[in-house]
């Protein structure tokens, strides 16, 4: 018997990494997965799972999150994943830049969870999980300048929601890891100068000697999507979990 048995959860960035993960780690718990991404062919792959539906979605599109919402009539975890790590400091951020990772890192999960909210509020009962980084409020990184800010906003979105909304059954936490080892990590480094150097720059800061796994930060988004996961005690009723051996 799974800990999610029952659990319809709707995720996004589910095509590889850290989303992928998460995604088939919440199916083999028995919940019913609802992933999406806009990688069509990537997001295929999960179709070997039986409790994976896909569903290509763009959450920078307004009008795509609310038609999936519509077509969802319950629904018990919302995981916003999707995210996009810029490289520079303020001086190397054109306003393009800026927009952009605003808009994929912060925006589209304003309207992920506008979108789904309400259902839960019907239910009386709802869990948010938002991906948020160390690099934020958290601890200063260089050359994450507006990466590092958008994911500070998410920790602020996440305990604001969890204030708002704690009372009527609504849990809203938000997971920090440091360096994870992903797809999207490794096409940053091979895109460095020297990517062997970038390599090794990533591996000196990690305390452990290595980089986490997506597998690792899945078994905490497990925890958190379970009936396991309690609210916090203070007003505000959310937990900034961060993956300690992350750093």
């Amino acid at each position: 018997m799974g800990r999610l048995d029952g659990k319809v959860i709707v995720l996004s960035a589910a095509a590889q990494g850290i989303g992928r993960a998460c995604a088939i780690a919440f199916c083999k718990e028995g919940a019913k997965v609802i992933a999406t991404d806009i990688n069509e062919e990537k997001l295929k792959e999960l179709q070997q799972y039986s409790g994976i539906q896909i569903k290509v979605l763009d959450v920078t599109k307004k009008e795509q999150i609310e038609k999936l919402a519509k077509e969802i009539e319950k629904i018990d975890v919302l995981f916003n994943c999707a995210g996009f790590v810029h490289h520079g400091t303020i001086l190397d951020c054109e306003d393009r830049d800026w927009d952009f990772t605003m808009n994929l890192n912060v925006r589209s999960m304003y309207m992920m969870i506008r979108a789904f909210l309400p259902k839960m509020l019907a239910e009386n009962s709802g869990n948010i999980i938002n991906m948020s980084s160390v690099a934020s409020s958290i601890k200063g990184v260089v050359n994450r300048c507006v990466y590092s800010t958008s994911k500070a906003a998410v920790i602020g979105l996440t305990k604001s929601v969890a204030a708002d909304f704690i009372e009527q059954g609504i849990k809203c936490n938000c997971v920090c890891p440091g360096t994870v080892d992903t797809p999207s990590l490794r096409d940053r480094i091979q895109a460095q100068p020297n990517p062997e150097q970038a390599l090794q720059e990533f591996l000196q800061r990690q305390r452990t000697g290595r980089m986490a796994t997506a597998e690792e930060v899945a078994h905490l988004c497990v925890y958190l999507a379970s009936d396991e996961e309690k609210r916090g005690e203070g007003e505000v009723g959310t937990l900034t979990h961060q993956l300690p051996l992350l750093e």
